[in-house]
């Protein structure tokens, strides 16, 4: 049974995840959040452990990572740090698999777009992941949206991103996390965006 752990669980992605792993698969959940009462009801079900700790505590992280098949990271704040932190403790774990959600436009891939600094976060810690060892995937939705629908497209590092004026659906996104975390192999140490299907 494949084990998957998901940091900044409380995020709104991860959350809908979390209901279409919980639904649609037999996978086991560790979710990782820095005030784990958020989740207390979720930790009832036999398959969701919750675990407290933010990703910048090494110890806490490592440990939590024990046994881990795949990582996915749903996080905000500093994103480079963060990154750093989650590699080294997947190292210290031996865990390979990392899925890390970031933002559409961190390669200038949006023509006649440019997001500046704002997108610095993102950019780096897209930097930190490609540079490291791991078996990647880094996912770069458009603009979100709460619709319920599964509905989208990618397109890969080096391509124009497609249809980024429209906004992609959350639970779009955390399909395609499901899949990524539930298919060994699929779209390994790529950088993909991920747009509304036109």
């Amino acid at each position: 049974m494949t084990k998957v752990l998901i940091l900044g669980a409380h995020g709104q992605i991860a959350r809908v995840a979390t209901d279409l792993f919980l639904t649609e698969t037999d996978v086991q959940l560790t979710l990782y959040l820095r005030h784990a009462k958020r989740l207390k009801a979720l930790g009832q079900a036999g398959r969701v452990r919750v675990v407290e700790g933010d990703v910048l505590d090494g110890k806490t992280l490592t440990a939590a990572m024990t046994g881990q098949d795949v990582v996915y990271a749903n996080l905000a704040g500093p994103l480079d740090q963060q990154a750093r932190c989650i590699i080294q403790a997947m190292r210290n774990s031996g865990i390979k698999r990392l899925i890390f959600i970031s933002s559409m436009g961190i390669y200038d891939e949006i023509p006649g777009e440019r997001h500046g600094s704002i997108l610095d976060p993102y950019r780096n810690a897209a930097r930190v992941i490609e540079a490291s060892d791991l078996d990647f995937t880094i996912l770069r939705p458009a603009w979100l949206d709460d619709r319920d629908e599964i509905a989208y497209a990618t397109t890969q590092k080096g391509e124009p991103f497609q249809n980024a004026s429209a906004t992609v659906s959350r639970k779009s996104v955390a399909d395609l996390v499901v899949r990524l975390a539930t298919t060994p192999g699929l779209e390994i140490r790529r950088s993909l965006g991920v747009h509304k299907a036109v």
